[in-house]
């Protein structure tokens, strides 16, 4: 009898068991997100967007069980992502630590891994590296006390070139020398502090619009530097790139295409997962294919040009290998009737605006037509009829000879040999400097991107006259039905339509012909293309 029941009870365990396996009465619960806080000052969240980039190459690479988090929302950046942060326009790392603010955006959002690229504004206030450190210190304490077993990612931060910081630039380095033996000393096996590199490679020439904060380029650099370190840490595994491809051998070579064929690559995360193939043309080399093995045909390429063609391989992490050889081949004459436009160019960028020019960039345009890209006209946006301001064969024009304390809407359009035009680019806004009343100070509004509820204008640059100033006021009118969303690095208050913002602590002393800036996000009705206008500066 005691046999039997032991055989029953058994049967009866064995088909709960069944029945719970089969028949799905439950199931294994999801694993949790890698919850990530990118915790900064304005590079890290006005409106940072390295971490759009960073978010959809995570995405787009199948590292999807991760969520960002924070207190503070996204910031525009023109693609979906998601934005949940903690960067802090104007905040310095030191005040943070010693007002004890961490402690409550880390119980707000408990993370597992902190994303920290802090101490920018703690440099330009000349604060010593140590006392900056000892507030680190202080900050990774708060971060185990919330979880102790926290993942802790430190930059060596960007380079700084200012006019308005002569000093900075030195210091930057002093204090991304001191971070290594200090992460060294406070890591645990628990909770391992990684230092990621922003400094080595990034130029504030090229990669900033302003000396100070990154432009597209510099927020492509970051987002490089963060993927292979927080891959691994939200289930990416290896970052290991594959082999490196054979030299192409081109054959087949028409008036408008080739046939290219390598030597294929080996290892990488889950083997090869395909190729990019580029032709080499200088700062930029432009993608021509991205075969699935090691050949590729290429097609739409001008007839009678010299190529230069290498290849990288990449895996299913997304790491790509390091360039192939270079294979050289011309194509041939041919004849061409070309009717298809270039495609659109990117939004000018200004730059360097004074009382009468500005310096506009963009991204380049392509051309699948046999004639080939011929150059840029570049339009003000008027009404039925917009000027021509200037051509030009590259990506940048200096315009000359404009209005003081004028705005301008901007645009351009890509042309090729045949004289085909392509669409018309989204805006470019700036206003020439000189429209400022008192005499004590000038500034300069910059269209950074829009999409089509919004906008994000940065820098605002403020620049003081002949004599030093300690503070400043900037007015501007928002088109009707826009209202600001978001600011940084200045103090914000709206009557109707008028907006004034004000310098914060850190950038209200200019010295004499030395300039600041800020930025401000802006939400609008869908499809109204309007932008800010009559910026005017005045000081005390």
């Amino acid at each position: 009898m005691r046999m039997r029941r032991k055989v029953s009870t058994l049967l009866t365990i064995l088909l709960t068991m069944v029945g719970t396996v089969v028949f799905g009465f439950s199931s294994p619960a999801q694993a949790a997100p890698v919850r990530v806080m990118p915790l900064g000052d304005s590079i890290t969240g006005s409106p940072g967007c390295w971490r759009a980039l960073l978010w959809n190459r995570l995405q787009s690479n199948g590292l999807t069980n991760v969520d960002f988090v924070g207190t503070l929302g996204p910031q525009g950046c023109g693609a979906p992502y998601d934005g949940e942060n903690e960067g802090h326009g104007g905040f310095l790392a030191t005040n943070v630590a010693n007002a004890n603010q961490l402690p409550g955006w880390l119980s707000a959002t408990n993370p597992d891994v902190v994303m920290m690229h802090f101490g920018t504004n703690d440099v330009w206030s000349n604060i010593a590296p140590a006392t900056i450190l000892t507030a680190f210190s202080k900050l990774v304490d708060q971060m185990r006390a919330n979880n102790p077993n926290m993942k802790i990612l430190v930059a060596k931060i960007i380079p700084m070139a200012s006019s308005a910081c002569g000093p900075c630039p030195q210091r930057v380095i002093d204090f991304n020398n001191a971070i290594p033996s200090w992460a060294a000393g406070k890591t645990t096996a628990a909770s391992p502090i990684t230092v990621v590199d922003h400094w080595t490679g990034f130029n504030t020439a090229t990669d900033t619009y302003d000396g100070v904060h990154p432009n597209a380029a510099g927020d492509q650099k970051m987002s490089n530097a963060w993927y292979p370190v927080l891959a691994p840490l939200v289930g990416g595994g290896d970052t290991t790139p594959p082999s490196t491809p054979g030299t192409p051998v081109a054959s087949n070579v028409t008036a408008t295409g080739a046939t290219l064929n390598w030597t294929a690559s080996t290892g990488g995360t889950g083997g090869v997962a395909g190729y990019n193939v580029y032709r080499e043309q200088g700062s930029t080399d432009p993608l021509l294919a991205t075969p699935a093995t090691n050949s590729a045909v290429l097609t739409g390429l001008t007839p009678n040009t010299q190529y230069q063609v290498y290849v990288r391989s990449r895996d299913a992490a997304g790491n790509l290998s390091a360039n192939s050889g270079l294979v050289t081949f011309t194509t041939q004459q041919g004849t061409c009737t070309d009717t298809t436009p270039p495609s659109t160019p990117g939004a000018p960028t200004a730059s360097g605006v004074t009382s009468s020019g500005v310096t506009l960039t963009w991204s380049a345009s392509t051309d699948s037509g046999c004639s080939g890209l011929a150059g840029y006209n570049v339009y003000r946006e008027q009404g039925a009829t917009d000027p021509l301001l200037g051509q030009t064969t590259g990506t940048s024009l200096t315009l000359t000879g404009l209005t003081a304390g004028t705005a301008y809407q901007v645009y351009v359009r890509a042309r090729d040999n045949a004289g085909n035009l392509s669409g018309n680019s989204p805006l470019g806004t700036f206003t020439t400097s000189g429209g400022g009343t008192g005499g004590a100070c000038t500034v300069t509004g910059t269209t950074q991107s829009q999409w089509g509820n919004g906008y994000v204008i940065q820098p605002v640059t403020v620049t003081a006259g002949s004599s030093a100033i300690t503070s400043w006021t900037v007015t501007f009118t928002l088109p009707s039905g826009h209202t600001i969303t978001g600011s940084w690095n200045a103090t914000f208050t709206q009557s109707g339509q008028t907006v004034t913002a004000r310098n914060v602590g850190h950038n209200g002393n200019l010295a004499a012909g030395t300039s600041t800036s800020f930025g401000f996000q802006a939400g609008r009705p869908n499809g109204n293309t309007s932008l800010p206008t009559s910026y005017t500066c005045t000081t005390p």
